[in-house]
C-alpha cells in the first residue's frame, strides 16, 4: 500500500519507502500549500504550528498523524491509503524486474490517455522508471512536454538531467524503438 494525498489540482504519491517518506510527504504536501497560494508561515499558522515548527519537521524522519493532517487540511489536501498494481522490481527499485506483455499493455494504456496524475503514474511502476517514461515521451513531437517534463521532477527528483535519462536508458527494460511506434499506433486507436 502506500499513502497519498489528494488535493483539488493535482494527485502526489505520498510514500515512496520508510527511508524517506516523511521528506516526500512533506515535499508534496508543500506543493500542495504553494499551489494554494501558502508560504510557509501562512501555511504553518493555518495548521496551528509555528514556521519554525514547519522547518524543523523537515529535517526530521518521523512526526505524528495529527501532524500530517494537520498540514494536509491546511493545504485543502487529504490523505488517505491505496493499494498499489506495481510489478515485482530489480533489486535496487529503479526498475521493473520483467517487461511482460501485460504491464507493457498497461504502460501503453497510460501514455496513450496522456493522464499526467501523479498519483497514477506511481501507483503504475517504480518512481525512476516512471519517471524515464515521462521524459522519453516528452520527446515526442505532439506530446505535453512540459507537464510531461514536470510529472518525471515529481516522480524523481532529477530525471530530467541527460546524464539521469542515459542511465535509464542504459538499464531500462522498454525499448523506446519498440515502445514508441507501439504508442503511436495506440494514440491512434485512442483517439
Amino acid at each position: 500500500m502506500q499513502l497519498i494525498f489528494k488535493s483539488t489540482n493535482v494527485d502526489f504519491k505520498l510514500m515512496y519507502t520508510s527511508t524517506n517518506s516523511l521528506k516526500g510527504l512533506m515535499d508534496s504536501l508543500t506543493v500542495a500549500a504553494r499551489n494554494k497560494g501558502l508560504n510557509d508561515a501562512s501555511w504553518a499558522a493555518a495548521a496551528g504550528f509555528s514556521k519554525e515548527t514547519l522547518s524543523r519537521l523537515r529535517r526530521r524522519s518521523s512526526c505524528d498523524l495529527s501532524t500530517l493532517t494537520a498540514l494536509a487540511d491546511a493545504a485543502s489536501a487529504k490523505l488517505a491509503v491505496t493499494p498499489t498494481n506495481q510489478p515485482p522490481t530489480t533489486p535496487d527499485g529503479h526498475f521493473p524486474s520483467e517487461l511482460s506483455r501485460d504491464y507493457e499493455r498497461r504502460l501503453l494504456e497510460l501514455c496513450a490517455s496522456r493522464q499526467l496524475n501523479v498519483a497514477v503514474w506511481a501507483a503504475t511502476g517504480p518512481a525512476f522508471f516512471m519517471a524515464g517514461l515521462a521524459v522519453m515521451l516528452a520527446s515526442n513531437a505532439d506530446a505535453d512536454r512540459r507537464g510531461l517534463l514536470a510529472l518525471a521532477e515529481v516522480l524523481h527528483p532529477g530525471a530530467t538531467e541527460v546524464p539521469v535519462f542515459a542511465r535509464w536508458l542504459k538499464r531500462s527494460p522498454l525499448r523506446p524503438s519498440r515502445f514508441l511506434p507501439m504508442l503511436a499506433v495506440e494514440t491512434r486507436h485512442a483517439a
